[in-house]
């Protein structure tokens, strides 16, 4: 953690650090690692200020921890809301589990029927989505009363996600009462209320958290989101009189490796001849995992490899070892932010088979994108992921397909697996180019860095 002096503090005597300013990157997860927040605090912490990362604790992972210099805190839940924070344990955790799989498998059952196939757009209510619905934003404030009681006073709260926000609001405050500056940027990283899991909740509790999520925002000093068709959703959402600042989530350039990286064929144990089509990310539902895996197996020569974390890793990872799986399907653990591109270099495409379910889905462009970009690898993307089919389609940068059928992922992986060496080198060339010109993090954090500076001018 950070023990500089603060602004509007007196100096200490002799101390190099006196007059900087602090800033505090929020997060809801164990930064274990989160790329997006590391790189927030890379660019703050080069443009001079005091940065730590508070994410949520987690047993396997230490309370105080670095990465690249930066401290980040691992800080748990406290105060009377904190069992609210923790998932159900004990005969409740059994009787969850219980009901879960049976209500899961119903609604799955049911999404099958011709007449009611609208429904595989509706996520089952089980107890565990209902539950964590029902909770919010309960954990969130357990953890701000965690932070509290651990954090110093910040001139600058930025907070990546409505969960961090609801942290960093009152933070900010507390800070403000004791001389910082206390200013909250949001960092919209998606539309909370147009995920899966809350998009089909009942209309009066769905108008409840949207009534919430506008206090919050309103007491937010700024804010961030991470595309122009997401900041123009959120202005009109919102009411906003200024657009939010524009952060895309890229990766810092770096030449193209050359020859290719091994990392991820050595990681694989696949041999040279099989070609490999790449999942990044998190390995869970509503994200084309079972399709993809199966769209693979269509194509000769090919095998699908999944590189991330998640609740799916281990049902992928148990596919590896089963007919007709066996050779064609690899789960690896996820390697850190800095690696994830170079890793990408050596696979033969990045499939991005998200269903396109929810408007949030719809206006995304998660990290993968960007790193399968920045690798110069064709991209397969889901047909109704309209800003990163936008994207694909007018720099001709791979392919679009129906996420839910498997025989046209297989098609549009064709499409860009089977092509001239000519035709490959060409639209690497216009990936990486893009990357040189435009999406790389050195163009995104100057509007992070003038955004900061006019919230909290530089002292001297």
């Amino acid at each position: 953690m950070t023990t500089d002096t603060h602004r509007g503090s007196e100096p200490g005597a002799g101390s190099p650090t006196a007059h900087r300013r602090t800033a505090i990157v929020l997060v809801h997860n164990p930064v274990a690692p989160y790329s997006r927040a590391l790189r927030v605090a890379r660019s703050l912490r080069d443009a001079g200020w005091d940065v730590t990362i508070a994410g949520t604790a987690r047993p396997d992972l230490p309370a105080q921890d670095r990465d690249d210099g930066i401290p980040i805190v691992r800080v748990a839940p406290a105060g009377w809301l904190a069992p609210f924070a923790a998932p159900a344990t004990g005969r409740r955790a059994t009787l969850v589990a219980a009901l879960d799989g049976p209500i899961g498998r119903i609604g799955r059952a049911l999404s099958r029927v011709p007449g009611l196939r609208p429904l595989r757009a509706a996520r089952t209510p089980t107890p565990r989505r209902v539950l964590g619905v029902l909770r919010w934003p309960l954990p969130a404030r357990a953890w701000a009363a965690g932070l509290r009681a651990q954090l110093p006073a910040a001139d600058l709260y930025h907070a990546c996600g409505v969960t961090a926000l609801v942290a960093a609001n009152g933070l900010a405050r507390d800070a403000r009462a004791s001389g910082q500056a206390g200013r909250v940027v949001y960092d919209v990283i998606d539309l909370f209320l147009e995920g899966n899991r809350y998009a089909t909740m009942p209309g009066p509790l769905r108008r409840l958290y949207a009534g919430r999520e506008l206090g919050l925002v309103r007491s937010a000093d700024a804010i961030v989101t991470v595309n122009e068709d997401l900041a123009a959703e959120l202005r009109r959402r919102w009411g906003l009189e200024t657009p939010p600042t524009v952060v895309r989530n890229c990766p810092p350039y770096e030449p193209p490796p050359e020859p290719r990286p091994t990392e991820l064929r050595d990681a694989c144990g696949l041999p040279p001849s099989t070609r490999i089509v790449l999942f990044l990310g998190i390995l869970g539902a509503d994200r084309g995992l079972l399709e993809s895996g199966e769209a693979v197996l269509r194509i000769p020569d090919t095998a699908f490899v999944a590189l991330g974390f998640g609740p799916w890793f281990d049902l992928l990872h148990a596919l590896d070892d089963e007919e007709p799986y066996r050779g064609r399907h690899v789960t690896l653990p996820a390697v850190h932010p800095d690696l994830v591109s170079r890793w990408a270099a050596g696979a033969d495409a990045v499939l991005i088979a998200v269903p396109g379910d929810s408007l949030n889905q719809r206006l995304s462009t998660p990290n993968k994108f960007w790193e399968g970009l920045a690798a110069g690898v064709p991209l397969v993307v889901g047909r109704d992921l309209r800003v990163m089919r936008r994207i694909v389609e007018e720099h001709d940068l791979g392919a679009v397909a129906d996420p839910r059928d498997p025989a046209d992922l297989a098609r549009a992986l064709a499409d860009v697996l089977d092509v001239p060496p000519a035709v490959r080198e060409a639209r690497r060339g216009r990936a990486l180019a893009l990357v040189r010109e435009r999406y790389r993090w050195e163009v995104e954090e100057s509007g992070l860095i003038a955004l900061a500076n006019r919230l909290v001018p530089p002292v001297g």
